[in-house]
């Protein structure tokens, strides 16, 4: 897999670049159940300005720079995107050195491989993993804040965002885990995630969202893809190992591991997935030392740390 990373203060050529090779794939995903599945622009605007209104500068440099394609500009908004789902585990370690550590399991295919240094807010450098041009999987921000998610496991789809530009805009406009709660509360996801917390000060936080259900926060420390530490959907649990995966996450979190033993514990079974021909093969474990600065991307192979201000660069990686 080749994995780029870009600096980019504000969107600009890289962003284009990556608008250009993408778009195609992306169209025909947003489109596939026809344009009038999808909500009007006006609605999308309204839905932005409403509930992130802090990003629509942003938005609106997109969707010029996307060459003001209407089409583009509503999925840009991420306001009630077709369903989705990812697999993921997650753990954060709190304290005086807090770390977020978390496995990305996802089709390959449909994967930006894309890590993205920005300031779009004008206010605070956030780095992270891309998706959806715009969204974050994962990140921090220079205030110490990480975050990441995984799939909640509920099959529901209601009326909200798409969790990506959720994470973007935690990341934009939060410092610490009480105001990302707090933002996490008020803004409509499309889809059930646990969402990880993790401050510069060492708080933490769990947050479970949902469609139309308030949000539910909590002070676990793991989680894969069942609700917090509740499993409502056994099946779809035991398909993806759910409850094997988090059962080993809280055994590490309980047996004093550091951060360098996580990551090797997320690198290996039972964390670690290697379904990549069904589309749940791991893709990447990211490590944020949100009090350091830095974030490494992690493979069996190699590992990748960069900072805010690391140049552009590229790099080959095996995912097995």
């Amino acid at each position: 897999m080749t994995v780029h990373a870009y600096r980019e203060a504000e969107p600009g050529p890289r962003w284009r670049a990556l608008y250009d090779a993408t778009w195609p794939a992306y169209r025909g995903w947003y489109t596939r159940d026809g344009l009038a599945a999808r909500p009007s622009l006006h609605e999308c605007r309204r839905a932005l300005t409403r509930y992130m209104p802090e990003l629509v500068p942003t938005w609106e440099r997109l969707c010029r720079l996307s060459g003001d394609d209407a089409v583009a500009a509503q999925m840009l908004s991420m306001w009630r995107l077709p369903a989705f789902a990812v697999g993921c585990s997650q753990m954060v370690m709190p304290g005086e050195h807090p770390t977020l550590v978390r496995n990305y399991d996802y089709d390959q295919t449909l994967f930006e491989a894309v890590i993205a240094s920005t300031d779009y807010s004008g206010r605070r450098s956030v780095l992270g993993t891309s998706d959806m041009l715009w969204g974050l999987l994962d990140g921090m921000n220079e205030d110490g804040l990480a975050v990441s998610l995984t799939f909640g496991g509920r099959p529901d789809v209601g009326e909200g965002f798409g969790i990506p530009i959720v994470l973007r805009y935690v990341l934009e406009t939060c410092a610490t885990v009480p105001q990302a709660i707090s933002t996490l509360r008020r803004i409509p996801v499309s889809q059930s995630y646990n969402v990880a917390l993790v401050d510069g000060a060492g708080d933490h936080a769990t947050v479970f969202v949902t469609p139309g259900e308030p949000a539910e926060v909590s002070a676990l420390h793991a989680t894969t893809n069942h609700r917090l530490d509740q499993v409502e959907h056994p099946s779809h649990a035991a398909r993806f190992n759910s409850v094997g995966r988090q059962s080993k996450l809280d055994e590490l979190r309980t047996g004093a591991t550091s951060p360098g033993q996580l990551v090797a514990a997320m690198l290996a079974p039972p964390i670690r997935n290697d379904q990549f021909e069904a589309g749940f093969g791991t893709l990447y474990t990211a490590e944020y030392q949100p009090a350091a600065g830095t974030a490494t991307w992690h493979w069996p192979e190699t590992s990748w740390t960069r900072g805010f201000d690391d140049p552009d660069d590229v790099r080959e990686v095996r995912l097995a």
